[in-house]
This record gives C-alpha cells, sequence and structure tokens, in this order.
C-alpha cells in the first residue's frame, strides 16, 4: 500500500501475461471482486468504489489492455473483447483466483459478458453497468443511437484519421465524452481520476489503442457475438444503468439483456453513462447488496 497508489489503500502492480502487461491495484480481504473499468478511462474510476468494496472482499481493480498504464498491442484484432477477457483470467489465476464475481463499467462490461461467455466456470457473478449487448446494438441501430453513439463509427475510421483529429486536443475530445452521455459535469468527477483519465489519454499509443478497441468491436467481436446468440450466460447477473443516460432513453436496458442472462436482476442508478464516477455512493449500495446474496 502506497498513499499515492491510483486506488487509496490499494497495492498497485503490474504482471506480464504472455507478452501482454497489465497493470492492476488491489486491496482487501474475502471473496475476489474484478473491477473493469470503460472508455475512456482507467482502474482509477473505482476510487470511491473498491476501498468500500475492500471491507468485505479482496478486490483487483486492473486497466484493460490498450488503457491507462497497461500494454498498448499494436494490431487492430489484439483489442477485442476475447482478447481484454483472456488478460483478466489470467491476471485472476496468477493472484489465485480461478472463480470471481466480475463488474464491468462500459467496454469493461462487454469484456466481462465476453469473459462470461468464454469461462462461465470462472464467474461467480456479473454486473454489466450502461450497456446493451454489442451485437443488439451494432445489428439493430437506429438513427437515434447512432448520433448519441457517433464515437462508435468515428472511431472506427481507418487509421490515422481519428487518431490525428484526437491528437490535436486529447482533453477537449475525450471530456466531450465525459460529458455527452447524460447529466455530467467536469466538477462531478473526482479530480485525482480525471488526472489519471488525462495522463493515459494523452498518450497516443493509448489514443490508437482506444481507437482499436472500437475498430475490433465492429471487425472481430461483432461476428464472435453473433455466434453465441444462442448461449444464456447462467451465473446470478445484474444490470445496472443510468437512469438519466442515453442507454435508458434509447432502450429497456433489461430488456435487452433478458435471452442473454438466465438470472437477472436490474437497477437504474440517478445519473447518466457515467454513473459509478459521478454517483459512486448509489453504486456502491447497488453492488454491496447483490454481492451479499450471490454465491461465494
Amino acid at each position: 500500500m502506497t498513499d499515492d497508489s491510483i486506488i487509496p489503500g490499494f497495492r498497485d502492480g503490474e504482471s506480464n501475461l504472455g507478452g501482454q502487461t497489465i497493470a492492476w491495484s488491489k486491496g482487501g480481504e474475502g471473496p475476489p471482486v474484478l473491477l473493469l473499468h470503460g472508455f475512456p478511462q482507467t482502474r482509477a474510476m473505482w476510487r470511491h468504489v473498491a476501498p468500500a468494496l475492500a471491507g468485505a472482499h479482496t478486490v483487483i481493480t486492473p486497466d484493460l489492455r490498450g488503457y491507462g498504464q497497461s500494454g498498448k498491442p499494436a494490431e487492430m484484432a489484439s483489442m477485442s473483447f476475447r482478447l481484454m477477457a483472456g488478460d483478466q483470467i489470467a491476471l485472476m489465476q496468477s493472484l489465485g483466483f480461478s472463480q470471481f464475481h466480475l463488474v464491468g463499467h462500459d467496454r469493461g462490461a462487454r469484456t466481462a459478458h465476453r469473459l462470461a461467455l468464454d469461462a462461465p466456470d470462472a464467474v461467480l457473478s456479473m454486473t454489466l453497468m450502461d450497456i446493451v449487448p454489442t451485437h443488439l446494438l451494432l445489428d439493430d441501430l437506429t438513427q437515434q443511437v447512432a448520433r448519441a453513439y457517433y464515437h462508435w463509427f468515428f472511431l472506427a475510421q481507418p487509421a490515422p484519421f481519428p487518431e490525428t483529429m484526437i491528437a490535436y486536443d486529447p482533453d477537449a475530445y475525450f471530456q466531450s465524452c465525459l460529458l455527452g452521455w447524460g447529466k455530467a459535469t467536469l466538477a462531478d468527477f473526482d479530480l485525482a481520476a480525471l488526472e489519471d483519465y488525462r495522463a493515459a489519454w494523452s498518450n497516443p499509443d493509448t489514443i490508437r489503442s482506444m481507437c482499436n478497441d472500437y475498430r475490433a468491436a465492429i471487425d472481430v467481436d461483432f461476428a464472435l457475438d453473433a455466434a453465441d446468440l444462442h448461449r444464456k450466460i447462467a451465473c446470478p447477473a445484474l444490470v445496472l444503468y443510468g437512469a438519466d443516460g442515453l442507454m435508458a432513453r434509447d432502450y429497456d436496458v433489461p430488456a435487452t439483456w433478458a435471452d442473454r442472462l438466465s438470472n437477472i436482476q436490474a437497477k437504474g442508478i440517478a445519473g447518466g453513462h457515467f454513473f459509478p464516477d459521478t454517483n459512486p455512493r448509489d453504486t456502491l449500495d447497488a453492488l454491496r447488496n447483490f454481492l451479499a446474496a450471490a454465491p461465494e
């Protein structure tokens, strides 16, 4: 533990997993919980959730590959959710956990969904925050969603077009993402977390990796998800969504998961897409209540 750790009171570390470096923070004792951040963030998004969860759990918060302090693979296909999920399975095994509770927001939630499909025996429970299924979003795209979530298609344009545009002013672009998806101002975000986000997205390799994340969602993950449309995840699942966000406006979020999750609970959290940042108290309450009833 150090006073300057990414997550207050946690120990920071790095693991080389099959040639891919994953940076992580770990704290607490008890049943393991893996927290996965989303775009355009880092594991610092859990600064107000992870320490409180660590009172009853061993909590691990990594940076996804391509993000934060983790390695930045050069190839587009290396940013698929399947490979991101493989990193997390390997990380948890390296830390001594063959089974764990899984929590993801945004891209982390999409990684969690793929992880639960590819390694169902590893997942004790799964919490998905403010997403609808990747395949559904791309296969049944409406004008309203395309306009609001234009970044899916901007970031997926061939390199180096989006990278060049973003590099002109990374703070302006990525902060527009933080503020553009419902009910948030910069003052709603933890200052230390914002500083970590800004340091990460100022790196050209991170910008490239985040673009490749969105390219891979279309060019790699869509087909993988199409092949698994007949499958349901059996573990207890919690679907949280920003009650004031774009997903809740454009979808019945719980209903989008009804044919993919066998044992589902759902709850709206006050705020927009980034409610774990802007409303950590209600996020934490929902997680605690769900995890308290989940198998260990």
